[in-house]
């Protein structure tokens, strides 16, 4: 699947499939980026147990929200 990344739509949609799907941090790494992940965080659609980890692991996520 090929996402365009300057779609805003296509960016979150991409994110929240890796956020969830990524079986290694490399692939967190390969494909997330840390800023962008930060400004776009509250529009995400995650399920409530993934966020929190997320949130939990990264505590800037949660200010950022």
């Amino acid at each position: 699947m090929v996402f365009h990344l300057e779609e805003p739509a296509e960016r979150n949609l991409m994110y929240e499939r890796v956020i969830r799907e990524a079986m290694r941090a490399d692939d967190l790494r390969m494909y997330l980026n840390e800023s962008v992940l930060r400004q776009v965080w509250t529009l995400h659609f995650l399920p409530r147990g993934v966020r929190k980890r997320w949130e939990h692991r990264f505590p800037d996520l949660r200010l950022a929200a």
